[in-house]
């Protein structure tokens, strides 16, 4: 079975965040494949680079970053999110004056159009909010 997962919480909202990661793991390990992972609205917060969180929590985006790194898992945030949330990857930040590349290892930043294509080749549809 091909998935299209699309995320819309931040990872610390609620568990929704925290299901979808459990979700594309379990389907990644049964032999399914995630054709690309979404991130959208409160969603792009899992890819920002410098988010530390305590020691006695579970660091999300260093899950999604091994995920995607142990799967070749394809981790899209939605350009437009995360322009209006303040995460830029280097050539936007450059474009914009600005100093660093937000965006995590393993993340990438693109339109909606990958969005489109992966509902495209996929089977199944899920987004978690």
């Amino acid at each position: 079975m091909k998935y299209a997962i699309q995320v819309n919480s931040s990872p610390y909202q609620s568990n929704s965040a925290d299901t979808a990661y459990q979700f594309i793991k379990a389907a990644l390990e049964m032999g399914h494949e995630v054709v690309r992972v979404f991130f959208y609205q409160e969603g792009v917060y899992h890819a920002f680079r410098y988010a530390t969180p305590p020691d006695d929590e579970v660091h999300i985006v260093a899950r999604w970053t091994k995920l995607a790194e142990d799967y070749g898992l394809d981790l899209v945030v939605c350009i437009s999110a995360a322009q209006r949330r303040g995460l830029l990857e280097q050539g936007e930040a450059k474009r914009q004056g600005k100093q660093d590349n937000d965006v995590a290892d393993g993340f990438r930043i693109a339109g909606l159009g990958l969005w489109v294509e992966a509902m495209l080749i996929a089977e199944r549809f899920v987004a978690f909010s």
